[in-house]
Parts: structure tokens; C-alpha cells; sequence
């Protein structure tokens, strides 16, 4: 085992690294991994130059150093050095262990590489340094005598092109990194630049130095939201604060990193600071763990500073120490010392003596006013100052009150021996988290948004600040902090960068076993069955229940309660997500495959086919993914989940093409396309439909398979008669009723009649239209009713009597229609099905308008717009809202038939539902006009009129021609003659057609002006 910083040889259970001093970070040795990392790419520049004409040996001579000092320079902050370049570097900040500070880490790494190679003194050797932050695969490559971390992904490559694009001693980073390290170094933005292999130029950030300011300092400047209450921890440090008067007082809080340790120790401290108390503060620093004395120079820094301001110079702490106490502090703020006496010490009495010294100073100072030490970070201090600490922590001093921090992970082992009380910080309950996100997102219309936050982040202070920073930063909330509004709907809070670090530092904690079971619970999903977890582990049973009682203690994997079976659920979705991120994709896979198998054994049912289909589909296991995508899909048409049902048809067909190509594969391509069909008709997907029967006759042509060509056709036909014109879909329809009945599948043919009897409709041939359904009606009412698979004959013949009814209304035949939709309602509540509801609403209201019954019309066709609605049948949506505008129109109610009717137009242009847009219009037009505007009126109408004419819908074009002669006021000559001729032409078209009802609109419109002597020539 090795030190992370130098690389010196660490024995078995050491806490610190003998030769720098640095902490021990254990690890076991990983497997291939993504990881959220700082990559730093140097080189030398022009080494070719530098070395062209020597020797090998003083060629490597010359360089050698320059790359020493970088190698000591990346070990220094924790970097490990993945890659030697000849002539420079690849380095690598937080991995192989998780580190949140990996991009402050390389940023001072980068500050000291350049500072190292400047102080070689040879003017020829000057660097140049690229920063970046991102997504990684990490791995180690062994060879025979040797093994390297190596890191892959296109992150390192944006690192290289910065790293080339710096200028001399100069260290470029990207806004990855620079937005993670920013307040901790101090960058110079240099605008947008091209770099070689991006398509876009990017912005480019230069390091300018290290910060000055404390990593406390910096989080307080990005904090955006109030101290909440800690009403339990306050009182608690309170009772111990009131306990100094008699002796010293010691508390550690204790918690995982962004719970609010910090921020509750100084909110506390403060307190005491305004009740007289003085304040002694310092924090240890992750760049400094390998510097000695560093967290006890700053103490010392922060009582010396103190004291000056306070008490001025008439007191100096230090005057009243012996000499060689005088010298220990001296050499701990780095000062000269020129007493011989100091020089003469062994190493472990200066020791002593720098302890002595501290705790005589911190005492002097707590005798004559009540202090708080505070001290943060203990996971990070050297192990230097950890020794003088520790005795601060025990000093027996009244009015003296030490306040340290810490992460579990890097908790002292002194603190116990110093009789230390230990404040184990836990989350924000729930009332508290909402009155932080309050603050930061207002009181506006968020409560559903805020409990997605808090669910997601299980309540922990710094990741819902972080959540609500990147829901600022990238639009979705907008406004100023306090007053934010959600301007469009989240899909997924996701993982802010700034804490991806914070989550991967807690899993690599974890040991082998445990990060298993983790990664398993996280592919199975936020909740997951201890039954499964065992199965698909396969760890001993001890080694199971020892791991899920550890991850249970540090709230990664908590049990629940459930009546049911043994349920264990992440404590927020942060960390699911984190560990679910780091797996490499085939270890993945192999998890998916492997719960996918426990839960096949396990005895699911049909209706868990959703959930098998997401972890086969994962797995890459095509086969299983095509027949759980389409189980999943036949359970989503039964309860009327359209948009759910495509898209597992989606999936299915999907993974199907992944397999083997031949006759068999085709066959299943063509059936399951075919079988689709309804889930894109309801949904709406009319393009989609389209396409499903296109592709489904080109493989059907590809096999030669006349039977489904049919079936493909007539998928392709139907969706045509939305999509297309008139002219096309008759010819497609007549076409495929020819095959079909020659073919002998009558259950096609049914529905090739019904399609062609609704392609004459759209064109205005209505006769033709009665005649063809008719005949699919009276096949389907027999005993030998026949319909294609997976179709009962009674859903075809439903659809055949609405659109009869359709017609017959049209016509001016009541009484037919109102058989037909008598019978369609029938049908409909036998089936229960919505979408059969749905069908039998829309021909109702179109009956009851045809009879002029507008206010019975609008009853029937709200209840199945809300129901359209509600069940995603987005088909039907758009002609419902135009048939209830018509309503509302014919009752006067023209503000609202406006609203509904611009939203039926606009939802068939969404749609792509060409004879609904032009109808949507032509009403849309006759309520405007009834609000006033005539001339926007006549526009629509124009406009409506010949788009009709041109695409072949001659019965819209015939209702834009009476709207038109409805619409222009007989203002002069030249508009009376206009209106004659709209009616006219409206009166021959509906008797070529057989619309009754207009043509007899048309003609008394017409004999009214003729009888009034409006008639010209």
C-alpha cells in the first residue's frame, strides 16, 4: 500500500504516512468504473527542440526534471499520475477514490507544477497546463510487473486541447472545472476559443492564483439560503457553552459532508461572539495535509489577529512564554529562529514543545475572556497539528469552549479519550426543508416541485441549495431568489456536478460486499425487495444481512416497513443515481441480466411485464426485451394506455431489429407493427401510424408475403385517410379492397372497407360512403363476423356504425343514424372500453347537431372530450373539440366556441389530422365572425375554401363556400354576386354528394335574397 500524496510505502494499518505525514486513505483496488474527475494534461513546450541535438542520455537529463516536478507536484494534492508523455503529463484528481475538492486539488496542483519547474532554474523548461472536469471510465491495466490507472473518455481529449492551447507557465481550464473550483483559486475568463476537434468555440478560463479565502468563506458565498432551524443541536451546544464557566468544554459535530455542520457551528459561534465570547477559528485544508503544522498555524494566525484587534498591542499572547516556547510557535508560523537552544532540540521535544506552547496560549486566552476554538474539517488536518489538537481538546481550562467538525470517515480517535461530546448531525426534517426551499423559491405555486426536491435529496442542506442552483442556472426556474417560477415542466432533478463528488467520496467508503448490494439495489430502482437483492448478490447469507445492517447505518439502503415482504429503499434518489452513473455500461448489462433471470425464477406475473422489459432491454438481451416490450404493450392497450402502449411497441420493434435478420425475424417485424397500430392511431401519432404500415409492406414485400402486404396496406391506408388527401386514400383504399377480396382474409377486408367507406367520406362522397360501410356492417353483424387478430369483430363494427351514422347525418337521414348510434352506444357499454366510448360520443354529437340540437350535443360531446383527455386518446381530441365549438356556436355561446374551436385547430395541426384543421377553420371563421371581425373571418374562409378544393375534400369545400355567403355582408354589387356564387356552387356540390341538410341551407339562403330582389345578372 502507497501514500496518496507521496507515494512512500505505508505499513498495514498506519493512519499516516510516515515520510509526509499525509492521512491514509484505505481502498480496495477497483474495477473499471466511471468516475466525475479533474484531468490535467502537461508538457513541456518545444521539448523537441530543447533536445534535438543531444544524446539520449542527457536528452532524458535535460527533461527529467521538469517531469519530476510534476510528478511531485500532482502527488502532492492527491493526484495520481496516470499517463507519462515523454515530454510531460496525464494526471488524474478524484479517482481512483471519490474526492469532492478534485477540482480545487488539481487547480493548486497545476499553481505548484508550474512553481516547481520555475524554481529548476533553467529558463529553457517552461510548461503549459490544460484542466478539465468530466466523465471518465477509470481502470486498471496490469502487466507482468506492474499495474496503471488508466482513465478513457472524450473529457481527457478537451483537457490535451486546452493543455495546447496555453500559452508559457500559463494554466487553461474549462467552465466544468473552473464553476467547481471557483472562490477556492482565482481564474481570469479569456472569452470563447476554437479548439482543435470542437465545433463550437469554448469558453476558456486561466488560473490567476490560489484564493485567500477559507473553503467556509466560499461556501458561505454561494449559499442562497437562510440558517433553518436546528432547534436540538442548538440547545445542546447551548446546555455545553453554559457548562465552560467551570471547566473546558469539547464538541464534535459529526456528519457526512453538506448536512450542515459548518454552517450550524458558525451560526452558534456567532451567537456566542454577540454574548461576549471571543472567536478563534480555523478549518484544515485538503491542499495542506501533507504540510506539518498547517491547521495549527492558522489557529495560532486566528488568536494572534484576534488579540491585536481587540486588546491592541499592548498584549501579545506569546510574551508570557519561555523562550523555547517563543521559538516553538516561531517555527510554526514559519519564521526565522536564531536561538541556539531551538537548534539543539530533538525533533519529538520541539514537538512537545509546540504543544506546550499552543495550549499555554489558547489558555491564557480563555482566562481572560470566555473563547470558542473552533476548528473545521478534522477529516483533512495533518497529522502534525492532529497531535497539538488533540491536546487543545483535553486542555483543562475553564471558559474554553472547542467546536470541531467532521465527516464520520475522518472522526479522531482522540476524541473519545478528550471526553468529548459528539453531536451526530442528521437531515432537515421536512417542515424545515420546506421553509429553506421557501426562502429560496418563494411562495408562489412550487409545493409540488419542492416535495420532488426534498423526496430527491432527502432533506440534506447543501443538495437542495445545489438542485436549486442548477434549476436556476440551466432556465427551468426563472426570476430572482426568492420569487422563482417554473417556466416548463422536469423530468429529472438530476445531479448537480458540485455534489457528484460529495456522494462518490461516501460509496467508495463502502466495502466490497456493501458497494455491491448498492449497485444492485440502484439498478433495480428507488425501492427494491430483500428477496431479489439476495438472489441476485449471491453473498453468504452473514455477509448479506452484515452489509444491508452497514448501509442501513450510514442511510444509503434504509428498510422500510411493508406488509408484504422485506422492502429496502434508497434514502434519497441522489445517491441511486450516483451509484447507478459509476458503473462501467457492461457491468451494467450484467446486472440487468442477472435481475432480470431472479425475477423471470421468481414467478412474475403478465402484468410485471413492464418491469421485465426494462431490465432485459438494459441487459441487451433483445429477445426477452421484444417479448416483455410487447406483453408490456398488450397490458397498456387493455387499460387503455395508449401513449404507454407505443411506446413498449416502440421498444419492441426496436429490439427485434437488434436480432438476427431472416423470414422469421421479418414475419414477427411485419405482425408487430400491425398489431401497434391502435396504440399510434389513439395516441395521436398519425405520422407514426403512417410509417408503421409503410415499413410493415416493405417487409412484407422483401418475404413475399402476400397476407400481411394486405394487413400492412391497410394499417397504411387508414392512417392516410388523416394524413393524406382524399384522392390518395380512395385510390390506396379501392386498391386494397381488391386485394383483400382476392386474398382471403376477410377479417382485412372488413376493416378495408371500413377504411375505404371513411376515405370516400373525407372526399365528399357520401353515397359511396353509406354503400361501403354498409357492407362491412352486414359481414360484421353475422355470426361469421371476422376482424384481424388481436381485434374483436365488435370494436370494427363500432367504428362502421359511427361512421354510417356520420353519413346518414350528413344526408339529412335521421332515422338511420339514429339506429346506428343506438347501436353504436350499445357496443360501447357492452365493451366498457374508453376509446369505444369515446367514438360513440363523437357520432352522438355529431347527430344531435345534424337534428339541431346544439345544447344535447354539447352534453355528449363534453363528457367524451373529458374523457378523450383523460385517456390519452389524442386522436379523438381534436374532432371533439371542433363538434363542441360548433355547439357552442349554434347556442350563441361565441367566446366560447372560439376558444374550443382554435383549440381543436390547433391540436389537428399537432396532430397532423388535415380534414380537422380544415373543419376547426371554417367554424372558427363563422365565430369570429359572430364576435365582429368579418374581414379576418372571410380570410380564414378563403383560405379553408381552397385548400379544400385543391387536396379533394369537396364536402368542407361545399360548408367554406355557404360560410363564405354567410360571412360577406351584401355591401355592393360586386359582394352580392359573390355570395350568390359561393351558393350556387355550395348547392351543386352538396346534391352531387348527397348532402341534403346544406344543400336545402344553401338554397333558402338563396331563394330569400332572390324573393327580397337581390338577384343580378
Amino acid at each position: 500500500m502507497h501514500c496518496f500524496t507521496c507515494q512512500s510505502t505505508i505499513t498495514p494499518g498506519d493512519s499516516w504516512c510516515a515520510k509526509c505525514g499525509a492521512a491514509v486513505r484505505h481502498r480496495v483496488e477497483p474495477d473499471s468504473e466511471r468516475r466525475f474527475v479533474t484531468i490535467l494534461r502537461a508538457d513541456v513546450i518545444d521539448s523537441t527542440g530543447l533536445v534535438a541535438e543531444l544524446e539520449p542520455e542527457e536528452a532524458v537529463s535535460r527533461l527529467e526534471p521538469a517531469l519530476a516536478a510534476m510528478r511531485g507536484a500532482v502527488r502532492q494534492f492527491g493526484g495520481i499520475v496516470s499517463k507519462e508523455l515523454g515530454d510531460g503529463v496525464a494526471a488524474v484528481f478524484g479517482a481512483p477514490i471519490a474526492d469532492d475538492n478534485h477540482a480545487p486539488l488539481a487547480c493548486h496542483a497545476a499553481i505548484e507544477l508550474v512553481r516547481r519547474v520555475a524554481g529548476l532554474g533553467d529558463a529553457g523548461l517552461q510548461v503549459r497546463i490544460g484542466l478539465h472536469s468530466g466523465h471518465v471510465v477509470a481502470y486498471m491495466v496490469a502487466s507482468e510487473f506492474s499495474k496503471v490507472y488508466e482513465i478513457g473518455g472524450a473529457a481527457q481529449h478537451l483537457a490535451a486541447r486546452l493543455e495546447a492551447a496555453a500559452e508559457a507557465n500559463q494554466i487553461y481550464v474549462s467552465e466544468a472545472c473552473q464553476q467547481l473550483a471557483d472562490g477556492h483559486v482565482r481564474f481570469d475568463f479569456l472569452g470563447r476559443k476554437a479548439l482543435r476537434g470542437f465545433a463550437e468555440p469554448l469558453p476558456v478560463y486561466r488560473v490567476m492564483g490560489a484564493s485567500d479565502l477559507s473553503s467556509w468563506r466560499v461556501r458561505r458565498a454561494r449559499s442562497i439560503s437562510r440558517f433553518v432551524d436546528r432547534t436540538v443541536e442548538r440547545a445542546l451546544l447551548r446546555r455545553t457553552a453554559d457548562n465552560a464557566g467551570s471547566s473546558r468544554q469539547t464538541v464534535l459535530l459529526l456528519g457526512d459532508a453538506g448536512i450542515g455542520k459548518s454552517r450550524l457551528a458558525h451560526e452558534f459561534a456567532q451567537d456566542l461572539k454577540a454574548a461576549g465570547w471571543r472567536l478563534i477559528d480555523a478549518e484544515c485544508s485538503p491542499n495542506l495535509q501533507g504540510a506539518p503544522f498547517s491547521t495549527l498555524k492558522r489557529v495560532l494566525l486566528s488568536i494572534f489577529e484576534t488579540t491585536a484587534r481587540e486588546m491592541g498591542s499592548a498584549r501579545d499572547p506569546r510574551s508570557d512564554l519561555p523562550v523555547i516556547e517563543q521559538c516553538a510557535v516561531e517555527a510554526v508560523l514559519d519564521l526565522p529562529i536564531s536561538h541556539p537552544q531551538w537548534d539543539e532540540l530533538e525533533p519529538h521535544a520541539r514537538g512537545r514543545a509546540i504543544s506546550d506552547a499552543s495550549c499555554a496560549i489558547v489558555g491564557s486566552v480563555a482566562r481572560h475572556q470566555r473563547t470558542v476554538l473552533l476548528i473545521e474539517d478534522l477529516h483533512w488536518i495533518d497529522r502534525a497539528s492532529d497531535t497539538v489538537v488533540a491536546a487543545l481538546s483535553s486542555l483543562q481550562a475553564a471558559g474554553l469552549l472547542v467546536l470541531l467538525t467532521s465527516r464520520p470517515d475522518g472522526m479522531p480517535f482522540w476524541v473519545a479519550r478528550c471526553q468529548a461530546e459528539v453531536v451526530a448531525m442528521r437531515p432537515l426534517d421536512d417542515d424545515s426543508s420546506r421553509d429553506m426551499l421557501g426562502d429560496m423559491l418563494g411562495s408562489s405555486d412550487n409545493a409540488d416541485l419542492k416535495d420532488r426536491i426534498i423526496s430527491h435529496t432527502a432533506n440534506v442542506p447543501l443538495f437542495i441549495e445545489e438542485v436549486c442552483r442548477g434549476l436556476k442556472d440551466n432556465g427551468t426556474l426563472r426570476g430572482q431568489w426568492g420569487d422563482l417560477a417554473l417556466v416548463r415542466p422536469i423530468d429529472e432533478l438530476g445531479i448537480p456536478t458540485s455534489i457528484q463528488g460529495v456522494i462518490a467520496a461516501r460509496l467508495d467508503r463502502l466495502a466490497r460486499p456493501e458497494r455491491q448490494i448498492l449497485q444492485i439495489a440502484a439498478t433495480l430502482g428507488r425501492r427494491s425487495s430483500e428477496a431479489i437483492l439476495r438472489s441476485v448478490a449471491a453473498l453468504p447469507e452473514d455477509v448479506f444481512q452484515t452489509s444491508l445492517a452497514a448501509l442501513d447505518r450510514v442511510d444509503l439502503l434504509v428498510r422500510i416497513d411493508s406488509e408484504l415482504e422485506s422492502v429496502l429503499e434508497f434514502r434519497h434518489d441522489m445517491v441511486r443515481q450516483v451509484t447507478y452513473e459509476s458503473m462501467v455500461e457492461k457491468v451494467r448489462e450484467s446486472i440487468h441480466s442477472r435481475i432480470l433471470s431472479a425475477l423471470e425464477s421468481d414467478g412474475r406475473k403478465p402484468s410485471d411485464s413492464d418491469e421485465l422489459c426494462y431490465h432485459a432491454t438494459r441487459a441487451k438481451d433483445w429477445d426477452r426485451s421484444f417479448v416483455h416490450g410487447r406483453a408490456a404493450a398488450q397490458k397498456c392497450l387493455a387499460r387503455s394506455a395508449f401513449s404507454d402502449a407505443a411506446t413498449y411497441f416502440q421498444t419492441a420493434m426496436k429490439s427485434l431489429d437488434m436480432m438476427p435478420t431472416g423470414p422469421s425475424r421479418e414475419a414477427r417485424a411485419i405482425d408487430v407493427r400491425i398489431e401497434a397500430r391502435s396504440a399510434f392511431m389513439a395516441s395521436g401519432l398519425v405520422a407514426e401510424w403512417f410509417e408503421l404500415g409503410r415499413e410493415a409492406e416493405r417487409r412484407a414485400n422483401v418475404i413475399d408475403d402476400t397476407a400481411r402486404k394486405i394487413a400492412a396496406m391497410t394499417v397504411r391506408a387508414a392512417a392516410q385517410n388523416f394524413y393524406g388527401t382524399p384522392i390518395e386514400a380512395v385510390a390506396t383504399g379501392e386498391q386494397i379492397v381488391s386485394l383483400a377480396e382476392h386474398g382471403g382474409d376477410l377479417g382485412w377486408l372488413n376493416v378495408a372497407l371500413y377504411g375505404l367507406g371513411q376515405a370516400y367520406f373525407l372526399a365528399g362522397r357520401y353515397r359511396e360512403a353509406e354503400r361501403t360501410v354498409a357492407r362491412a356492417c352486414y359481414r360484421l353483424e353475422g355470426p361469421n363476423a371476422d376482424a384481424p387478430k388481436s381485434t374483436m369483430p365488435k370494436y370494427v363494427l363500432l367504428l362502421c356504425c359511427m361512421m354510417k351514422s356520420f353519413t346518414h347525418t350528413v344526408m339529412g337521414e335521421f332515422e338511420a343514424a339514429e339506429q346506428l348510434q343506438q347501436q353504436a352506444a350499445a357496443i360501447a357499454e357492452e365493451t366498457g372500453r374508453p376509446y369505444d366510448r369515446v367514438a360513440a360520443a363523437y357520432s352522438g354529437g355529431w347527430l344531435m347537431l345534424g337534428r339541431g340540437e346544439p345544447a344535447a350535443a354539447a352534453a355528449i360531446l363534453e363528457d367524451g372530450f373529458v374523457l378523450a383527455q383523460k385517456h390519452g386518446i389524442r386522436l379523438f381530441v381534436p374532432v371533439l373539440a371542433c363538434h363542441l365549438g360548433m355547439a357552442y356556436l349554434e347556442q350563441g355561446l361565441f367566446d366560447r366556441a372560439r376558444g374550443m374551436l382554435t383549440e381543436a385547430r390547433e391540436e389537428a395541426k399537432a396532430v397532423g389530422y388535415t380534414s380537422a384543421v380544415l373543419r376547426s377553420s371554417i367554424y372558427l371563421a363563422l365565430a369570429t365572425h359572430r364576435l365582429g371581425d368579418v374581414q379576418a373571418a372571410q380570410n380564414m374562409l378563403r383560405e379553408a375554401r381552397n385548400t379544400a378544393r385543391q387536396q379533394g375534400f369537396s364536402g368542407l369545400e361545399a360548408e367554406a363556400l355557404f360560410g363564405e355567403a354567410v360571412v360577406t355582408p351584401p355591401s355592393d354589387a360586386e359582394a352580392k354576386a359573390a355570395i350568390l356564387g359561393a351558393l350556387r356552387a355550395t348547392i351543386a356540390i352538396a346534391a352531387e354528394s348527397g348532402a341534403l341538410p346544406l344543400r336545402h341551407k344553401a338554397e333558402a339562403m338563396l331563394n330569400e335574397m332572390q324573393a327580397t330582389g337581390d338577384e343580378l345578372s
